[in-house]
């Protein structure tokens, strides 16, 4: 049985690993996301997608960009090279059931919200990436790198602030 996305088995648990009594991705949701366009990226397959950014940085790649579809191009006003910016993006073709993971960098199970593991009820990312170029009239925004499948929906940017996004110093 694939789940409806037809990406996994539900069976397909590793030892150590509990599995959601609810499956999202099979459920009706009661929050309605808008993609605002997708990323593009080099990584067509899971098997060579980086595991996260800094492996994404450190692996060669060609080009890295987000697509905004035209109805929000203009949104992409005030940005420009350089910047930095948070990416949301829906990681849809991670599993949705796994409430308890065993990371194979780990030694024992942790729960889902202490993971920046792919596998979560609400399969949202965040990246920090720079931003290398930007056409709004295309909606082309280059960026330095990312750790996302092509054509990965895209939920939303946000600039990065340092005055906020800064944490305090203890």
């Amino acid at each position: 049985m694939t789940g409806r996305s037809g990406t996994y088995e539900p069976a397909d648990v590793r030892d150590g690993e509990v599995r959601s009594p609810r499956d999202p991705a099979l459920e009706a949701g009661d929050a309605h996301v808008i993609f605002i366009g997708r990323i593009r990226s080099p990584w067509k397959q899971r098997s060579e997608c980086p595991k996260n950014m800094r492996q994404a940085r450190d692996k060669p790649a060609g080009d890295c960009y987000l697509e905004i579809d035209q109805a929000w191009r203009s949104g992409l006003t005030g940005l420009t090279a350089g910047d930095y910016l948070h990416i949301l993006y829906w990681m849809h073709q991670a599993r949705r059931d796994v409430v308890l993971q065993q990371p194979r960098h780990r030694e024992t199970p942790a729960g889902v919200f202490s993971l920046r593991s792919p596998v979560r009820p609400n399969p949202v990312a965040m990246a920090l990436v720079k931003v290398t170029s930007i056409d709004i009239g295309t909606g082309i925004v280059g960026i330095d790198a990312t750790d996302a499948l092509d054509k990965t929906p895209l939920v939303d940017l946000k600039p990065y602030l340092p005055s906020i996004d800064h944490p305090p110093d203890d």
